[in-house]
């Protein structure tokens, strides 16, 4: 999966609002050219958080575990909330710190917690591919629902 496919498959809903965030959006410069996933309330505004995020490089001295500064790396960040978080990783989001050094966060095509967000029950995977693709998507679709019944957007 590409950047572009997973962009695209959010942005067929139309309660979707996709900002790739660059010089000028008001967007700090470290973002730029990440791309912020939210959905749109009932009046049609985006909510403020995104419920999805594809980061394409480290932020220095604050998300630098996945090291994705190793040239051609994303990576796909998903709230799933406490439940699927849970299913997913047989430990609750405020357990993280305790499997913390079971975890590789820079293994490629590998549903991990968020190394940042993990403890607010987010998920990532670096570069899916066609290998992960039914499972990232089953994820994707999952919290794209999730952030819509949130947001009182229609489903």
């Amino acid at each position: 999966m590409t950047q572009d496919d997973i962009r695209a498959f959010f942005a067929a809903h139309p309660s979707v609002f996709i900002q790739i965030a660059g010089q000028g959006d008001g967007s700090p410069e470290v973002a730029w050219g990440d791309s912020f996933i939210f959905v749109r309330d009932a009046s049609g505004a985006p909510k403020k958080m995104p419920f999805a995020t594809i980061v394409t490089k480290d932020y220095a001295g604050f998300d630098v575990e996945s090291k994705l500064d190793r040239g051609g790396l994303f990576r796909l960040n998903l709230d799933v909330g406490r439940d699927k978080f849970n299913e997913l990783f047989g430990f609750a989001p405020k357990e993280l710190a305790q499997h913390r050094a079971e975890i590789d966060f820079a293994a490629l095509d590998r549903i991990v917690p968020h190394p940042a967000y993990g403890e607010q029950a987010w998920m990532s995977v670096i570069n899916p591919s066609s290998a992960s693709k039914a499972q990232t998507e089953a994820l994707m679709r999952f919290a794209l629902e999730r952030a819509l019944g949130r947001a009182g957007a229609a489903g």
